[in-house]
C-alpha cells in the first residue's frame, strides 16, 4: 500500500509567486510596486485611486511626437535653471493609493514639495506635471486630475492631442483654475520664465514656441528665481 502524501492546502501553495499586473487590478502601493518590478518588459503602469492602469501601445502623432515636443520645451527650461529637477516618465509616490507615472514633470530640488527616495523614486508632489492625453475624455482630466489636486501638484498641463487643445491649470484655494494667456503667452506662476505660446505649439510652430520660452529665460523674474534657488541649495 502506498504511503499517503500530505496535502498542502490550496491557499498555502505558490505563496512566493508574484502575479502579473492587469488593468483594473485593485492593489496597495506596496503590492503594485512588487508586481511592477517583477515585470521589466512593462514600460508604463500606474496606480490611480488604488486601481491599476496599463498603457496601450504608443502612437506617433497622438502621443510620441507631442511628448517629444513637451520634453524639448521643458528640457530647455531645466538646462537654464539650476536648482530645478526634470524627469520623463518617472514613477511618483503620491500617497498609499496613488503612484502615477507622469509623461513629464518639473520639481524644485531643495525646499520643494518632493524628494528622491533612497531607492530612487520621487516621493511627494512635484510642482508641475504634464500629461499627453488623447482627448478630454481621458482619465488624465478626471481621476488623475483629482489625485494631483488633492496631493498639491501646483501646476498641471494636459495636452489633448485629438482635440488639438492644451489646458494649463494652477492650484488656487484647493482647486484647479486655468492659467490665462497674456499677449497669447501663458506664464508659469511657480516656475518664473517658463513661458508657452500655446497657439504656436498647437499650430506646430515649435520654433516660435521655443523662441517665446527663450524670452522667458531672459526675463528678470527668471534671473531672480535662479538667485532664490541658489540660496536654497544645501
Amino acid at each position: 500500500m502506498n504511503a499517503s502524501r500530505t496535502q498542502v492546502p490550496h491557499n498555502q501553495q505558490n505563496t512566493t509567486q508574484i502575479l502579473p499586473l492587469e488593468n483594473g487590478d485593485r492593489l496597495s502601493q506596496v503590492e503594485f510596486e512588487r508586481r511592477y518590478t517583477a515585470m521589466p518588459k512593462v514600460k508604463k503602469a500606474e496606480l490611480i485611486e488604488g486601481v491599476v492602469y496599463m498603457a496601450s501601445p504608443v502612437r506617433h502623432k497622438s502621443h510620441g511626437k507631442p511628448h517629444a515636443v513637451i520634453m524639448t520645451w521643458l528640457s530647455a527650461y531645466w538646462m537654464a535653471t539650476p536648482g530645478v529637477d526634470f524627469s520623463d516618465n518617472a514613477t511618483v509616490r503620491l500617497d498609499p493609493d496613488n503612484e502615477p507615472q507622469p509623461d513629464a514633470l518639473l520639481r524644485i530640488e531643495s525646499g520643494g514639495q518632493s524628494f528622491v527616495s533612497d531607492d530612487d523614486y520621487i516621493e511627494g508632489a512635484p510642482e508641475l506635471i504634464v500629461e499627453i492625453a488623447a482627448s478630454s475624455a481621458s482619465y488624465d482630466l478626471y481621476d488623475k486630475k483629482r489625485v494631483y489636486r488633492r496631493n498639491g501638484v501646483q501646476e498641471y498641463i494636459v495636452w489633448q492631442t485629438f482635440e488639438n487643445k492644451l489646458d494649463w491649470f494652477i492650484l488656487q484655494a484647493g482647486e484647479y483654475v486655468l492659467l490665462q494667456p497674456d499677449n497669447n503667452v501663458v506664464r508659469s506662476l511657480v516656475f518664473p520664465g517658463l513661458w508657452l505660446d500655446i497657439a504656436a505649439l498647437l499650430a506646430g510652430d515649435i520654433a516660435k514656441a521655443i523662441a517665446v520660452l527663450q524670452l522667458g529665460l531672459a526675463s528678470p523674474e527668471h534671473a531672480q528665481f535662479i538667485e532664490l534657488l541658489s540660496k536654497q541649495q544645501p
